[in-house]
């Protein structure tokens, strides 16, 4: 059981071994990046020995049992603990998303219900930076456009771990559920008749790609600079300093207007841009891999709606996985870890029968 882990336990020495080289950390895009296969691997290792003590220690304890019957009450107990382990391991070894170890972009755009929507685009914006901030995450806004009450038409924030993270605890592999549409059943201030409306934001999280990840020719970009727009403020329609970069092989469009010049405002447009490009770069090869690959890699598709966060009930209701709860202000205020690890639970279900299903072919 679990022969193929040696593999992994080779590779752990061979990580500690690049980590150890000087050289490896002139480049700190190439040392994070090892920083993080060693994180995962790590994980697979210590499981896997923690699981092959633990049988040393259950044998060890049936002979201590079978001399003196005043040690049996430890064999159940190390043998739950062994099924444990071994449960763990399978988890772990289990395929991920190849972006799971990434961190990542938020995009949050207002949808229909116009002001209303914006106000609720700005809810979610909170409650994704409280979450960070619960988790320790590092966030930064990178771009926003405001709405007239305070709200927010669009904005891009991104969310980095400290470290390196535990396999399945890195942003996007938490924040990746958080893609689709999300509708919200409430009294608009700008109600008077104190009559419920409906109203939807949409949500779209990508991995943030490194340079290395992406490689861009300026060759291929289109870049056109025009005047911010958006409430008032300090630096705000007085230069022509956001910027819009047209990707033209794929057509993607990225504006940024809140950095003070066209230089970082293009920056951060072209960090966005990476970000997608990634992306579109994994659904193609999603989209070409067998059915049972696809089921392991599960896309999100961005039309869907996910959520609905009810205020009379005080009610959030995802409605891919069933989960439910009468939580809603908790969850608002950044409180999301039940209904991503539902959502996490589901995915993993779903990707454990995969693999079984490849095993048996």
């Amino acid at each position: 059981m679990f022969e193929g882990v040696e593999w992994w336990v080779d590779e752990h020495a061979a990580l500690e071994g690049r980590l150890a080289d000087p050289a490896l950390h002139g480049d700190p895009d190439a040392a994070k990046r090892v920083g993080q296969r060693y994180a995962a691997v790590s994980a697979v290792v210590r499981t896997y020995r923690e699981w092959q003590q633990a049988g040393e220690d259950l044998e060890a304890a049936r002979e201590l049992a079978d001399e003196d019957p005043t040690f049996a009450p430890e064999v159940p107990a190390i043998d739950a603990r062994r099924e444990e382990l071994a449960e763990r391991l399978q988890r772990l070894l289990v395929p991920r998303d190849p972006a799971d170890d990434k961190d990542a972009i938020l995009e949050i755009k207002a949808g229909e219900g116009g002001e209303e929507s914006a106000l609720f685009a700005g809810d979610l914006v909170r409650m994704y930076l409280r979450y960070s901030e619960r988790r320790g995450w590092r966030t930064e806004m990178i771009d926003a456009t405001e709405s007239d009450l305070g709200g927010y038409k669009s904005v891009t924030v991104a969310v980095k771990a400290t470290g390196a993270p535990e396999p399945g605890e890195a942003p996007h592999a938490l924040l990746k559920y958080e893609g689709g549409v999300h509708r919200v059943q409430r009294v608009p201030v700008t109600e008077s008749q104190g009559r419920i409306h409906t109203s939807a934001a949409g949500v779209l999280v990508l991995p943030e790609a490194d340079p290395v990840d992406v490689a861009i020719n300026e060759t291929d970009l289109r870049v056109d600079v025009f005047r911010s727009s958006g409430p008032g403020g300090q630096s705000v329609n007085t230069t022509d300093s956001a910027v819009r970069v047209t990707h033209l092989p794929s057509g993607i469009v990225v504006s940024c207007q809140n950095q003070k010049s066209q230089l970082q405002n293009k920056e951060q447009a072209l960090r966005i841009l990476r970000s997608r490009l990634l992306a579109a770069a994994q659904d193609a090869a999603d989209a070409q891999a067998s059915d049972v690959r696809r089921s392991q890699i599960r896309t999100v598709d961005r039309s869907e709606r996910i959520r609905t966060y009810n205020y009379p009930e005080n009610r959030i209701s995802d409605h891919r996985v069933g989960y439910k709860s009468y939580d809603l202000d908790a969850v608002l205020d950044g409180a999301l870890e039940d209904v991503i690890a539902a959502c996490v639970e589901t995915d993993l279900a779903d990707r454990l029968a995969a693999a079984e299903t490849e095993r048996g072919r």
